[in-house]
């Protein structure tokens, strides 16, 4: 359902409420607006698509309805239930769904219900939808790595990453490309100013 056909239906179950809509098909000014006019009382619901995930703050928003929320991942899920519940008032998430959901959307939805940790969060996302390209530029799926696997060997992530920033003496760029590609270069060559 369209944002528009979605405000006519709420203005028919509430005719006398004022409601604000936020998309990204409006000029930053309108979007501002309606924002505004949610944060300051003027309308009691923003209707609004997910381009208030990032960087809306109202402290009086404490409940948030997320339609269809098996499309989206478990991030972004994180980061739109992290709209409300920011003052004083406890927040609430409703994430509404049809039957039939695939296995990997119940597992998202479990693991949101279940936990608040953002780290956690991302670390089973990355499980559930692959982690794509470490240096390229595809964001999920699985790979197969000659040396170490970054979710089965963390590990040893965590071992190479120890032993990165031991290093003294100055890099021999050919020597060590290969954890050049795994880590940023500019932390790996800047190591001797710490």
């Amino acid at each position: 359902m369209s944002i528009e056909e979605r405000y006519k239906k709420l203005k028919k179950k509430f005719p006398n409420i004022y409601i604000s809509i936020a998309h990204g098909k409006q000029s930053s000014e309108e979007r501002n607006l309606s924002i505004h006019n949610f944060k300051n009382g003027k309308s009691k619901i923003l209707l609004a698509t997910t381009v208030v995930e990032v960087g809306v703050d109202i402290t009086d928003a404490d409940i948030i309805i997320i339609e269809c929320s098996n499309r989206y991942g478990l991030a972004q899920l994180h980061q739109l239930r992290g709209r409300v519940g920011r003052g004083e008032k406890q927040g609430t998430c409703i994430l509404l769904f049809k039957d039939g959901l695939s296995k990997n959307a119940i597992k998202r939805i479990k693991i949101l219900k279940n936990s608040d940790d953002g780290f956690f969060i991302a670390e089973e996302d990355m499980k559930l939808r692959g982690y794509g390209d470490l240096v390229g530029y595809q964001q999920s799926g699985l790979k197969n790595f000659r040396f170490a696997d970054p979710v089965i060997h963390d590990d040893l992530f965590k071992l190479a990453e120890k032993y990165i920033f031991n290093i003294r003496d100055e890099i021999n760029q050919k020597k060590y490309s290969f954890l050049l590609k795994l880590f940023d270069k500019a932390e790996i060559i800047n190591v001797n100013k710490l």
